[in-house]
């Protein structure tokens, strides 16, 4: 084992946009020390360093300058940068006894490999949870999907659990399924409501109306969803087997031919796993 790891490891940030920047402030109120936040050499980028550094009582770098002096790299750069930074920073210090992270959903700790070479122990450590502007989700119950050299892997399950969050095994060959999965829970969510405002706007709502009117309805749904399950939380004419309902809806949604792509495809998931009755008659006209 490391001799660093023993106590809780002194840690460098590459990438001060969202995801660095809530995993160096929930890091920080854990105890861990940031020794650095390194951003790429653009005044935007190196600003955010700056102003994360502050914050964080770290020092801010550039992947020109930067110093490395840490137990522990933690690269949250976009997954399209990881492979050129790592090779970037890889002839800058040395590696061996370092251990070094990627929070990529999709790509392996392979990505790393550049430095695996050189001695440092690496992972892939992704907190299932969407970073956005204007919001600052806490890591606290967040699960992490860690996947990657047995000595990092221990490390990260450590720091996770320090967190507050849940660290769990993803396999290599099921790492795109996972992140395919994340990008249901979340992204696709967001696009399936802003469909359901677009179908709404021909009923003559904006989709600012459509969205406040919603609101209940989908925090009602996410909380039934959460204390009920799957089955207990579904309703609507399908569940109920109404299928003169659901053929007035395709016929409508032919004005919004996305939202009928949609509705077909949400559907005929419902009827493979969710409770409904009268199925031959929904496939039918699911079908047509």
């Amino acid at each position: 084992m490391l001799p660093a790891m023993a106590a809780k490891p002194k840690i460098a940030i590459i990438g001060p946009g969202r995801l660095g920047k809530a995993l160096a402030l929930a890091l920080k109120r854990a105890g861990y020390t940031i020794s650095e936040v390194v951003s790429r050499n653009r005044t935007g980028s190196r600003r955010k360093a700056r102003e994360l550094a502050r914050k964080v009582g770290a020092l801010a770098s550039t992947r020109e300058n930067a110093d490395l002096d840490a137990d522990l790299v933690w690269f949250c750069v976009p997954d399209r940068e990881i492979g050129v930074a790592s090779r970037l920073l890889a002839p800058v210090i040395e590696w061996k006894r370092k251990i070094v992270f990627h929070s990529s959903g999709a790509l392996l700790s392979d990505e790393l490999n550049v430095l695996r070479r050189r001695g440092a122990a690496v992972a892939s450590v992704h907190p299932l949870m969407t970073f956005v502007h204007g919001s600052r989700p806490l890591l606290k119950s967040v699960p992490f999907a860690v996947e990657g050299d047995a000595l990092a892997v221990r490390a990260a399950r450590r720091i996770v659990r320090a967190l507050g969050g849940e660290a769990f095994t993803i396999r290599k060959p099921h790492k795109a399924a996972y992140h395919a999965w994340g990008a249901f829970a979340s992204p696709l969510l967001v696009a399936t409501l802003v469909t359901a405002e677009q179908l709404a706007r021909t009923t003559g709502l904006s989709a600012v109306q459509a969205r406040k009117k919603m609101l209940p309805i989908i925090r009602q749904t996410i909380a039934n969803y959460e204390a009920l399950g799957p089955a207990g939380a579904f309703s609507g004419p399908i569940v109920r087997g109404d299928a003169e309902t659901v053929r007035r809806h395709l016929s409508v949604l032919r004005k919004v031919p996305e939202a009928r792509d949609v509705y077909l495809s949400l559907a005929r998931s419902a009827l493979r796993y969710l409770p409904a009755r009268n199925r031959t008659k929904l496939k039918k006209v699911l079908e047509a």
